[in-house]
C-alpha cells in the first residue's frame, strides 16, 4: 500500500551535511519530518579496517509511495561511497499523526 508509514534512516559524519539532508527532504514532501539525532560512535569494518567516526543519524518519517523517491534523492547528496539506507515499517500509532504524515508527504 502506498501510503503505509515508514522510518527511513541514514547516517553522516557531517552535522551541517545532516541538517540540509533532514531540511531538503522535507521541503521536497519527501517526508513528513526528520530528526537528526545528536552525534554517536559507529564502528564498522571499511576497507579491512575497524574504523570508529562519530555520525549523525537522521530518522525521516514517510510513506511507503515516496520511499524511492527518498532514498534516490538522498543519496544524490550523501557523501558516503555505501551510506546506510534501512527502512524501519511504523506498526501502530496514532490515527492523526499517521494521517498527518500521509498528508505532508502528498500521499492519497
Amino acid at each position: 500500500m502506498a501510503n503505509e508509514i515508514v522510518i527511513a534512516q541514514t547516517t553522516i559524519d557531517d552535522e551541517d551535511r545532516a541538517k540540509a539532508l533532514a531540511r531538503g527532504a522535507v521541503e521536497n514532501r519527501l517526508a513528513a519530518c526528520a530528526h537528526v539525532d545528536p552525534p554517536l560512535t559507529a564502528v564498522y569494518r571499511w576497507n579491512e579496517a575497524v574504523e570508529t567516526a562519530r555520525e549523525w543519524r537522521i530518522s525521516y518519517k514517510t510513506t511507503t509511495g515516496r520511499l524511492p523517491e527518498l532514498e534516490a534523492w538522498v543519496a544524490r547528496g550523501h557523501t558516503y561511497d555505501v551510506p546506510e539506507w534501512i527502512t524501519l515499517p511504523v506498526t501502530g500509532g496514532s490515527a492523526a499523526y499517521l494521517s498527518w504524515v500521509a498528508e505532508e508527504t502528498g500521499a492519497p
